[in-house]
C-alpha cells in the first residue's frame, strides 16, 4: 500500500447522514450533483434528490459517482469514476455515473483541453475514493470493536475474519466520523478496475438515440434562435432590413446583438471575430432558417480583406529572415553550418483548418430575473460563466451551467462565444432560447487552426554526423515551434526561431495545437536528413536520443529521452521494421506532446492508382492506462484524424471570405480511406497517467509523408497531400 497525506482541504468534505436511506454522503471538491435518470430514481432513496457535490453510498450498496469534467468523446465520464471506484474498492457493476455541472467552489479544472483531465485528476480522484473507503473501515472497526488495520475490503464489503458487512450497512455511522488525515492508496499492482476495459457509461443511450447532446435539448416554451454573421473577415453590420422576415409565420423577432461590448471583462477563451450579429428568433428551427434568408443585411469593411495567397506570401517573408531574438540557441549553429560538409534545407507548409465537429455549435440559455440557467456542449464552462457574468452583470453565484455530452470538440468548444451569444439573446428576449448554428454558420465563423510555415536546416559533417540544426517557424497569430523539444538537447549546435503573422481571421487551438503541424514537418525532415546521412531512419533517431540520454545539451529539454527512445524501439520490434514486402512502403515517426510519447510505423500500398494506408503500428507511453479499450479508441481516432487532415483538408480565403462552408467543399477522410488495421501497444511502466486524447495525431502525419515518399520517390512538403496524390491517378 502507498501511504499518502490527504491533499484535499477538510472544508471540501461535508459529512451527513442520509436519515431515511441510511447512506453516507461525502462531499469532494471535484464532484457535483445532477438529478438521476428516471430509471435510477425508481430505485434510489428520495434523500438523494436535493444533494449537491456528493459521492453517495446507499444502504443497498449502490454508489453514485458524479463525473466533473466535460465529456467530448475522450471517455472521461467513464474513466474518472473508474479511478474513484478503484480506491473505494467497490464493484463497478454497483456504480451509477452522472455528469456534473459547473461548481467552482467544489471543483478544480473543470475543463476539457490539452489532454489533461486524467493527468490532473489522477491524485485527487484516488484520494477521494480512498478517503471514503477508510471512513467505512473506521465505522466497521468501531462496530466490531477491532483495530481498523484488521479490516479488509472487497467489492463494497468490509470483512474481519468470518464477519462481513456491506458498505451500506455502516454508511450512516461512517458519515459521523472524523475525516482521516492520512489514507493509504492502493499499489498499482493491486488494481482491479483501473487497467481493465469498461464500456462507455453512455453507450446504451448513444446507440438508442436518447437525448444526451446539446443539440437534443428541448425545454417547454423555449424559442429557437439562429445568427447571421458577416460573409467575410474584416467586415461588420452596416444596416439591417428585417421587415419581410418578421412577417413570416412563427418568427418572434429579428434584432442585432453585440456579444463583446466595451467595458466587459473577457477571458482567454473569448476568441470571436464576429461578436456583432443579426439574430432571428422564432418558434421552430425550420421557420427560423427560412426567415434568415429573408433578412437583408448591408455590410461594411473595417479591416483589409485577406487572401490565402497573401497569407502564403506573408509567411514566406517571415521564414526568409531571422527573428530579432531566437527562442533557444545552443552552441555555435552559425559556425556549424559554415564548416558543414553537407547542408539539407527544406520548407514545409500547412493551411488553415476548420474544426468541423459533427455536432454544430449550440447552447440553451434562460436568462431572467437576475439569474442565468445555461446548458450545452462547452469545454470551458468556468470561463463561460465569468464572461456571461461580466456582460450581463449577473453574479456568478446566480449562473448555473450544466454540461451536455459533446458531439466533438477538438478545441473548438474551448471558445464559448456561442454560449455567450445564447445568454445575450435570452436576456434580450426575456425567454428561454436554444441557439443553433447551421453547418455553414459553424464552418465560416472562424476560430481555425492557423496556417503555418517552417524552414528546417541540418548540417552534417564529413562522417555524416548531425552537427547543426536550425528551425524557423511562422504562423498566423503565433509561431508553431516548441524550442525545448527534440531535437533540442541532442545536437551541440541548435537554434529555434518563432515568428508571427498578424491577421483578422480568428484562430485557436485545434487538436494537438502546433504539434499537429510541427510533428509531421519535423519527422519528415529528419527522414530526409537520415537519408542524406545514409542511415536507417529509426537508427538515426536513436543515435540522437543516445546523445540526449548520455550527455544532453542544455538544461531545459522538456522530454525524457529514454521514454522517447523506448516507444521507437517498441514500434520497431512490433512492426518488424527492416523487413521488405513487395508493393508495401513504410514510414516512421515519433513525437512527444501532452506529456506522452508516441511512435508509429505506417504501411502504404497503391490501390487503383491511389495510395492506401494498409496498417499502422503505434507504440504509446502515457503512463498507467485507466481503460484500455477507451485508450485504444483514442489512439485510433487520432491516427485516422491525422491521416485525413494531412491528406485532404484545407480552408482557403478570397477577399476575406472562407471558400468552404460545408462538407461538399471541405474534404474530410472517408470510411474507405481509413487504415485497414491499427495495432496499438502501451508501455507498462507504472507511471502516473499523462495525456492521450491528442498525442497519436501529430506523428502520423510524418509517418504518412515518409511512406508516401518511398511510394512515389518524391517528398511532400505542403499539406494537404491530396494535390500530389491526384497526379498519380
Amino acid at each position: 500500500m502507498i501511504k499518502e497525506k490527504n491533499k484535499l482541504d477538510r472544508r471540501t468534505f461535508l459529512k451527513a447522514s442520509a436519515m431515511a436511506g441510511g447512506g453516507m454522503m461525502i462531499t469532494f471538491n471535484w464532484l457535483t450533483a445532477c438529478k438521476p435518470t428516471p430509471e435510477q430514481v425508481a430505485s434510489l432513496p428520495k434523500d438523494w434528490f436535493d444533494i449537491n457535490a456528493y459521492l453517495k453510498i446507499a444502504d443497498n450498496g449502490l454508489v453514485t459517482i458524479f463525473s466533473p469534467n466535460p465529456e467530448i468523446g475522450q471517455n472521461v465520464k467513464t474513466s474518472m469514476p473508474m479511478i474513484i471506484a478503484e480506491e473505494l474498492d467497490v464493484d463497478w457493476d454497483d456504480v451509477v455515473v452522472e455528469q456534473a455541472g459547473l461548481d467552482v467552489s467544489k471543483f478544480t479544472r473543470q475543463l476539457a483541453g490539452g489532454s489533461q483531465s486524467i493527468r490532473f485528476g489522477w491524485q485527487s480522484l484516488r484520494m477521494a475514493g480512498a478517503t471514503a473507503r477508510r471512513m467505512l473501515m473506521d465505522a466497521a472497526a468501531q462496530k466490531w470493536q477491532v483495530p481498523v488495520s484488521e479490516i479488509k475490503t472487497s467489492k463494497g464489503k468490509l470483512m474481519h475474519g468470518e464477519k462481513e458487512l456491506s458498505y451500506g450497512e455502516v454508511a450512516s455511522v461512517a458519515g459521523t466520523l472524523t475525516v482521516p488525515e492520512d489514507v493509504k492508496l492502493k499499489d498499482p499492482k493491486d488494481f482491479k478496475i483501473i487497467g481493465t476495459s469498461r464500456k462507455n457509461v453512455d453507450a446504451p443511450k448513444i446507440v438508442t438515440g436518447q437525448p444526451l447532446y446539446g443539440i437534443d435539448t428541448y425545454k417547454e416554451g423555449m424559442l429557437m434562435a439562429m445568427i447571421i454573421h458577416p460573409p467575410a473577415f474584416g467586415m461588420k453590420i452596416k444596416s439591417v432590413n428585417a421587415e419581410k422576415a418578421k412577417a413570416m409565420p412563427g418568427i418572434r423577432d429579428v434584432f442585432t446583438i453585440n456579444a463583446r461590448p466595451e467595458g466587459a471583462e473577457f477571458q482567454w477563451s473569448d476568441v470571436n471575430a464576429f461578436p456583432e450579429l443579426v439574430v432571428v428568433a422564432g418558434d421552430a428551427t425550420w421557420q427560423v432558417m427560412q426567415a434568415k434568408k429573408a433578412v437583408e443585411v448591408e455590410w461594411e469593411r473595417t479591416s483589409p480583406a485577406e487572401d490565402t495567397s497573401g497569407h502564403e506570401e506573408g509567411l514566406s517573408k517571415l521564414v526568409s529572415n531571422p527573428a530579432d531574438e531566437p527562442q533557444r540557441k545552443d552552441g555555435d549553429p552559425e559556425g556549424a553550418f559554415k564548416r558543414a560538409a553537407k547542408v539539407i534545407e527544406r520548407t514545409y507548409t500547412a493551411p488553415f483548418l476548420a474544426h468541423n465537429t459533427m455536432e454544430p455549435m449550440n447552447f440553451f440559455a434562460d436568462v431572467r430575473d437576475g439569474k442565468a440557467e445555461l446548458l450545452g456542449p462547452i469545454q470551458t464552462p468556468e470561463y463561460l460563466s465569468k464572461t456571461v457574468s461580466s456582460i450581463l452583470n449577473i453574479p456568478e453565484d446566480n449562473i448555473s451551467i450544466m454540461m451536455t455530452r459533446q458531439g466533438g470538440g477538438f478545441g473548438r468548444r474551448l471558445y464559448g462565444n456561442f454560449g455567450v451569444e445564447a445568454a445575450v439573446i435570452s436576456h434580450k428576449l426575456q425567454a428561454p432560447v436554444k441557439l443553433l448554428y447551421t453547418r455553414e454558420d459553424d464552418m465560416t465563423q472562424g476560430t481555425y487552426r492557423p496556417a503555418y510555415k517552417i524552414l528546417y536546416r541540418a548540417a552534417l559533417d564529413e562522417n555524416n554526423n548531425l552537427i547543426g540544426f536550425h528551425a524557423r517557424g511562422a504562423g498566423v497569430q503565433g509561431g508553431p515551434l516548441f524550442p525545448n523539444r527534440y531535437p533540442a538537447g541532442a545536437v551541440d549546435n541548435y537554434i529555434c526561431e518563432n515568428l508571427n503573422l498578424e491577421s483578422n481571421i480568428s484562430t485557436g487551438a485545434w487538436r494537438a495545437p502546433q504539434s499537429n503541424f510541427v510533428a509531421g514537418a519535423e519527422q519528415s525532415f529528419l527522414d530526409e536528413v537520415a537519408e542524406a546521412a545514409g542511415k536507417d531512419p529509426i537508427a538515426f533517431r536513436l543515435e540522437l536520443f543516445d546523445r540526449a540520454i548520455s550527455n544532453p545539451v542544455g538544461e531545459n529539454n522538456d522530454y525524457d529521452a529514454e521514454r522517447y527512445a523506448g516507444v521507437l524501439k517498441l514500434v520497431r520490434e512490433k512492426s518488424g521494421w527492416g523487413k521488405e514486402t513487395p508493393g508495401v512502403y513504410r514510414g516512421v515517426a515519433a513525437y512527444y506532446c501532452h506529456n506522452s510519447y508516441v511512435a508509429q510505423v505506417l504501411d502504404i500500398v497503391l490501390d487503383n492508382g491511389q495510395p492506401r494506408v494498409k496498417k499502422v503500428w503505434c507504440a504509446v507511453d502515457c503512463g498507467i492506462v485507466v481503460n484500455p479499450d477507451a485508450a485504444r479508441n483514442q489512439v485510433e481516432g487520432g491516427i485516422i484524424d491525422g491521416i485525413g487532415h494531412a491528406m485532404y483538408s484545407a480552408m482557403t480565403f478570397q477577399n476575406g471570405e472562407p471558400r468552404s462552408n460545408n462538407f461538399n467543399s471541405y474534404r474530410l477522410i472517408r470510411h474507405n480511406e481509413a487504415p485497414l488495421a491499427v495495432e496499438t501497444f502501451f508501455v507498462d511502466n507504472g507511471i502516473d497517467p499523462t495525456g492521450l486524447g491528442e498525442p497519436s495525431l501529430p506523428p502520423v502525419m510524418g509517418a504518412l509523408a515518409n511512406a508516401m515518399a518511398r511510394l512515389t520517390g518524391e517528398r511532400l512538403y505542403d499539406q494537404p497531400f491530396v494535390s500530389h496524390t491526384m497526379k498519380m491517378g
